[in-house]
């Protein structure tokens, strides 16, 4: 596996030693899975002190952590900054979320470019070295896993170094845009992204929509590719690379016993005490423009004035967890979410009933504890790899919930007959929505619930992670002797 973040967080208690904590983002718990039945090895980069600490102390050899063989490399301070401030984010997240102002911006100035050379270029190269010196030794067939749009380039400086059989399969987390996003990027930028992840084997996607775009933006601008009339393959100089859905999920076990933990339970007494009579309207996102909570809200404030009969028995609860708040618009979205709830609590509370609360935050148990109470679950975003606040709150939800999903998310493709769809840009459409969400009877309520449920409960995470392990494996199978340097 070759990411950007790594799987564990590491600290120094007061006597200097270490302590770790797993992360708790679906692709750990997967690998976990994983290490189960292969043997792991995780690199990716270092990025804080302790981290730095942590690999000078082992030499900067691979380590054994709660199972998982772990490598950390070291990028070089200014370069980690332009692969990742400049281009990684915001210039590709912002094109894949199609969140440019295309009039403004961007802008592809020296800068870009210097930060495309001495950035994401040497990052994506110091990693691709750091895999193939790990693999030296070995001679057996090995599948790479590089994830999201961090290292779309590795897959190219990979076939440079490595000489052993691989199987090389990214997966891309965040949506695919269809050809006229890619646009934004200049000619040399955009071929290089595209020829470098064709390099791969197969691609993994969230959704068939997204391969289909990948598939489509590699015909447009790359005259020497074709598809043959398939919408999940490409063929190039006399390979086929495949785009596969994977639909990624979340560890249903995990996810349960979190619901049962003390911290959990004690947070949502809380809750209940906060919501009192009232019906609850959740969300629960990361402050991340993509996400669209500023509709959200404006949809909340024209419900309360298009029905005050929900004035004083409705309260709206969001609960934001900071993201990337060095990059400016993400700043400025979040004082814009402020100013709107404050405009709304000025507006309508009372003495007895406020409206709206915001609590900022990183907390899963909090989420989870909130999920677990909501009448009505509020999932909008522009645009959205998968979602997966859909399909815990799907999982936890104690009251029968409604999920009111955006047809621009990746779950909905997997949860749609079961929610009451909107599109993200529908102001109108998302009241109507919040309305029929609260007014509905109780016996659709409950089969929407428990159709919900039993889709979650059937595809995890850890089936997330094997089903693309055995499209790997199985191509070993058909063709165990094709080595790299034969592609």
């Amino acid at each position: 596996i070759v990411s950007n973040r790594g799987p564990f967080t590491f600290s120094r208690n007061a006597e200097g030693e270490f302590l770790v904590e797993r992360g708790a983002g679906g692709l750990v718990t997967a690998l976990g899975a994983l290490a189960e039945q292969h043997e792991v090895l995780w690199i990716a980069l270092a990025m804080s002190e302790e981290d730095r600490l942590w690999v000078d102390i082992n030499n900067g050899e691979p380590q054994s952590v709660e199972g998982i063989y772990l490598q950390l490399v070291r990028p070089d301070d200014a370069a980690y900054e332009k692969y990742y401030s400049v281009i990684a984010n915001p210039l590709l997240w912002f094109i894949q979320h199609q969140l440019w102002d295309s009039p403004r911006t961007p802008s592809i100035t020296q800068e870009t470019w210097d930060a495309w050379d001495h950035g994401y270029m040497r990052i994506n190269d110091l990693l691709a070295n750091a895999v193939a010196d790990s693999l030296e030794s070995v001679d057996r067939p090995l599948i790479i896993f590089p994830q999201d749009y961090h290292l779309y380039m590795l897959p190219h400086f990979l076939r440079e170094h490595l000489q052993t059989k691989a199987q090389i399969q990214p997966f891309i987390h965040i949506p695919w845009p269809g050809p006229d996003a890619w646009r934004m990027l200049p000619k040399q930028i955009r071929e290089s992204l595209l020829y470098s992840l064709l390099e791969s084997d197969r691609i993994g996607f969230q959704t068939e929509k997204d391969a289909f775009n990948f598939v489509q933006t590699c015909r447009f601008y790359l005259p020497e590719v074709h598809s043959r009339g398939r919408r999940d393959a490409i063929f190039i100089r006399g390979r086929e690379v495949n785009t596969c859905p994977y639909p990624i999920s979340i560890n249903i076990e995990k996810t349960k016993a979190i619901v049962q933990e003390p911290e959990t339970q004690l947070l949502k007494s809380e809750f209940i005490n906060l919501v009192g009579d009232c019906d609850l309207i959740l969300r629960v996102d990361r402050i991340e423009p993509s996400k669209n909570i500023l509709r959200g809200l404006e949809a909340y404030r024209t419900l309360l004035d298009v029905h005050p009969e929900y004035c004083g028995n409705v309260k709206m609860l969001c609960l934001l967890v900071p993201s990337r708040m060095e990059v400016v618009e993400y700043q400025d979205y979040l004082k814009d979410i402020m100013a709107e709830a404050g405009l709304i609590n000025a507006r309508f509370s009372d003495r007895m009933w406020e409206p709206i609360r915001i609590i900022v935050g990183d907390n899963y148990p909090r989420a989870i504890a909130a999920m677990q109470l909501y009448d009505v679950l509020l999932v909008n975003p522009l645009a959205d790899g998968m979602n997966l606040v859909a399909k815990e709150g799907a999982l936890v939800n104690q009251k029968e919930g409604v999920l009111i999903l955006s047809e621009y998310a990746g779950a909905y493709y997997e949860l749609s007959e079961n929610v009451i769809s909107v599109s993200p840009f529908d102001i109108y459409g998302t009241v109507e929505a919040m309305h029929r969400a609260l007014t509905i009877n109780l016996e659709e309520r409950q089969r929407r619930a428990e159709s919900l449920r039993s889709t979650v409960e059937n595809a995890g995470v850890r089936q997330w992670f094997y089903d693309q392990v055995d499209d790997a494996l199985s191509a070993f199978e058909k063709d165990p002797d094709l080595t790299s340097n034969e592609r």
